[in-house]
């Protein structure tokens, strides 16, 4: 117990020595809030239609709405997922009737994943709905600042390695 208490008190100590104002002005957080924000919008704004969709399922519809059986691996990196993230988000989505999965002619290890009718008929109902949102958050952003801003998150990505161009 006297341990315990000790390692408690260093640990506040620490605590109140460290200074915490460099967070304030990192992008990091800023950026998280930020997006935070946007998925609660985003999700209401569908529940509130009646639209069982999630911004991922969302985001994997467009894929295949773009080019309908592609395969999982190509939408996984497309949609920035690991590969079980990416089949569990599927098995959802099969369930919803959204997405089937067909086995490849090539590779029969290799799943193609297509949008159904259930699918396409949610994905234009939720496109609008997405569009009102994206309108929102530009609300009162010139075009010189959108344009500057989609710079900025670029370089962004570029320093953590990711190549966001096929977003």
């Amino acid at each position: 117990m006297h341990v315990q208490l000790n390692e408690f008190f260093y640990f506040c100590l620490m605590v109140n020595t460290i200074d915490l104002s460099e967070f304030e002005d990192a992008l990091g957080p800023w950026m998280g809030t930020t997006v935070k924000l946007i998925e609660y919008h985003l999700q209401g704004a569908f529940e509130k239609a009646g639209i069982p969709l999630t911004k991922e399922q969302l985001i994997v519809l467009k894929m295949l709405h773009q080019k309908d059986g592609r395969n999982q691996i190509e939408l996984a990196i497309l949609t920035s997922r690991n590969k079980s993230s990416l089949t569990r988000l599927l098995a959802k989505m099969e369930k919803k009737k959204f997405v089937k999965r067909k086995s490849c002619c090539e590779d029969k290890r290799a799943k193609l994943v297509y949008l159904t009718e259930e699918g396409k008929h949610v994905f234009r109902k939720a496109l609008p709905i997405a569009r009102i949102i994206n309108r929102k958050i530009q609300q009162g952003l010139h075009d010189k600042e959108k344009e500057t801003f989609i710079q900025i998150i670029k370089k962004i990505q570029t320093n953590l390695g990711e190549n966001a161009s096929h977003l």
